[in-house]
């Protein structure tokens, strides 16, 4: 495989994109408050709870439960262990990774003047990791569809000048140039027809139609996936309790995402009419990106042992930017020899910045504590993903993107049950956690579940908790978004260990 250690000799700007869809969308839009050890301990059941700073990212009203100031930090070891299932090829694979996963503060203000009804302020600011993209898997196995089928599809139909170099030029300059006057479809099709991939009718400048020196047959076809990154987000928060049993709060949040992901597909055949019979197909994209979103979030007491919760989250508008760079080698037959052709652009597309709108959300939650024994609490959320939209929606590709993800995605529910017991100084959690599909036909990417379990120690002043959570889901990646969309099927087990240190101010 070759490196990622690319030396850029080139950069360049595109006018079409025409490279995001329904999957970028999802997963820049799907993600969870990953928080606290205590937070994670009850499944992030903590909507109509507060006293945590990761339930301040969950409900704003959250932060004015606080009796005192307090701050803590979480730092994370996360894996995840996935096993692939691509054309009766199974594979295992696991990758771990640690982070600084929370970390705030809240301050808390008491009203002296009793005759207010308004008792205390609070003012927070709370970061959180919303998503990890820590991910690495490998599938293989026996297909009878060929990459051929990629590049042919975005070369039919398209002149052979405008995806082939003309005279002294190099392929740097090539890639760059045709990306540049007509974008990217047409430089796929370039990779396809430089590295003999293609065959037109013609050598005709005309020309429109192409052949694949690919021979139909079976194919060996391995798939490598290594992606990086991760969604943050920082709550600055303002909270207050109104009388002895309201609470009220309001989060203006700041997103930020960076996400890395490097894909290999080889490819190896000995069909009897193959004049190529070897694809070393690698693509790698980087992409950044942040945004703004806010939360309207209330707790009430409707006795001192049931409380409820309503959180009104935002869309959450993001400004993105991608690069990406590619990279292929083909190995033909000609005149009974082998001919290792490689096509390495060395270049660096710097696409336009794009902005995508993800859903809002809307939480209800309720809590029964039993005095300081314990608790146990409910959330339920509802999201509806089809309303995730790329923008502007004037855009005749991101509006055709938009009808896809309408027509594809759907309203989905989490539900999420947590519990506490307390003996001494010690505190014992567990929790459960289940999320719908965003898909409609609940196997693009499957129902989530997970539980967890948690400890915790109270010194007084100071806390520390630790907790192990686990969550399970399958879903099919497919490998491209045109020609060979086959799909591995991933079944990934994430695991978690946090550890927080919680301290009064």
């Amino acid at each position: 495989m070759k490196t990622l250690l690319l030396l850029f000799i080139g950069a360049l700007s595109m006018t079409a994109l025409n490279a995001q869809n329904i999957n970028d969308a999802l997963r820049y839009s799907n993600g969870e408050i990953m928080g606290s050890a205590r937070y994670r301990a009850l499944s992030g059941a903590f909507g109509a709870l507060g006293g945590d700073l990761s339930a301040v990212n969950a409900n704003p009203a959250s932060s004015a439960v606080f009796t005192n100031s307090f701050a803590s930090v979480s730092l994370a070891t996360e894996s995840t262990d996935n096993q692939t299932f691509y054309f009766r090829g199974t594979n295992a694979s696991s990758d771990s990774d640690i982070s600084l996963n929370q970390g705030g503060g809240v301050f808390v203000f008491k009203n002296r003047n009793e005759n207010s009804p308004w008792k205390k302020f609070a003012l927070s600011i709370v970061y959180d990791n919303t998503k990890n993209y820590e991910d690495n898997w490998y599938s293989r196995g026996i297909n009878t569809n060929s990459i051929d089928s990629y590049f042919l599809n975005n070369a039919q139909g398209l002149p052979l000048g405008e995806i082939s170099a003309i005279s002294g030029e190099s392929t740097s300059e090539a890639y760059a140039a045709i990306g540049n006057t007509y974008g990217y479809v047409h430089q796929q099709a370039y990779l396809g027809y430089d590295s003999f991939i293609l065959e037109p009718d013609t050598f005709d400048d005309d020309n429109t139609s192409y052949s694949s020196n690919i021979g139909t047959g079976t194919f060996d076809q391995e798939y490598s996936y290594a992606a990086t990154g991760y969604n943050g987000k920082i709550a600055f928060n303002i909270g207050a309790q109104y009388g002895e049993n309201a609470y009220f709060g309001l989060n203006l949040n700041s997103h930020f995402l960076n996400y890395e992901r490097s894909t290999f597909l080889y490819e190896k055949n000995d069909n009897a009419t193959s004049v190529v019979n070897e694809v070393g197909f690698e693509n790698y994209i980087s992409t950044f990106g942040n945004g703004f979103s806010f939360q309207l979030g209330s707790i009430f007491k409707l006795s001192e042992a049931f409380r409820v919760g309503l959180t009104y989250d935002s869309p959450t508008w993001m400004t993105i930017e991608e690069e990406t760079t590619q990279y292929i080698e083909t190995v033909r037959v000609e005149s009974g020899e082998n001919i290792l052709q490689v096509v390495d652009p060395q270049i660096v597309n710097l696409f336009p910045q794009y902005r995508l709108q993800s859903p809002g959300k809307v939480t209800g939650s309720l809590a029964y504590i039993f005095g300081t024994d314990g608790l146990i609490s409910f959330d339920y959320s509802r999201r509806d993903f089809s309303k995730t939209k790329f923008k502007p929606t004037s855009d005749r590709y991101f509006s055709a993107q938009n009808s896809i993800i309408s027509n594809q995605l759907t309203t989905a529910a989490t539900y999420k049950l947590g519990g506490e017991y307390k003996y001494n100084q010690f505190s014992f959690r567990g929790g459960y956690r289940f999320e719908e599909s965003p898909y409609k036909n609940g196997t693009t990417v499957g129902d989530l579940n997970g539980y967890s379990l948690g400890l915790g120690y109270n010194f007084g002043n100071t806390k520390l908790d630790l907790t192990y959570d686990q969550a399970q889901q399958t879903n099919n990646h497919q490998l491209y978004s045109t020609g060979l969309t086959d799909a591995t099927t991933i079944d990934a087990i994430h695991s978690n260990i946090t550890l927080t240190l919680g301290f009064q101010l």
